[in-house]
């Protein structure tokens, strides 16, 4: 956590690092929690592929197109990966995956460019990061821009 914090102040980006009083599980309950737009929480999903795995982070309104993720990837096997992997992949739980500091390639939504702030994982349970969104393009590792 500390580690995402000090690349975000040495590259410059707006940010800060909330603590929930509940857990939030879904897009639509960060949403309500802290009275924003859908669109500005940004889940972080990570993918199995023929070619590895990949994180995608998303707007809170959009869905994962898998048949652009295969289209981008040049491959034909693209699904979610299970609980177990994520674990083994990022070393992070389902619901606790962070924006930034998995050492895989990303996909992100272009919708999140639109807001000023976005909001989504830090990797610690109870814990929200609201962020300038172009810290993603900045500090991720990205293959595309999802339109």
């Amino acid at each position: 956590m500390m580690i995402i914090e000090e690349a975000l102040k040495k590259q410059g980006f707006a940010f800060e690092v909330i603590r929930n009083e509940k857990m939030i599980y879904t897009a639509q309950e960060g949403a309500e929690y802290f009275q924003i737009d859908l669109a500005q929480i940004a889940p972080t999903l990570i993918l199995y592929t023929s070619k590895g795995f990949y994180s995608a982070i998303l707007s809170g309104v959009n869905r994962l197109d898998f048949k652009a993720i295969k289209n981008v990837l040049h491959c034909h096997n693209v699904r979610m990966a299970t609980e177990s992997e994520i674990a083994q992949v990022t070393g992070f739980s389902v619901g606790n995956i962070p924006m930034f500091g998995l050492n895989i390639p990303c996909f992100v939504d272009a919708k999140l460019l639109e807001y000023d702030f976005i909001y989504g994982g830090l990797g610690k349970e109870k814990m929200t990061l609201k962020v300038d969104p172009h810290a993603l393009l900045k500090l991720n590792s990205i293959v595309e821009i999802l339109q």
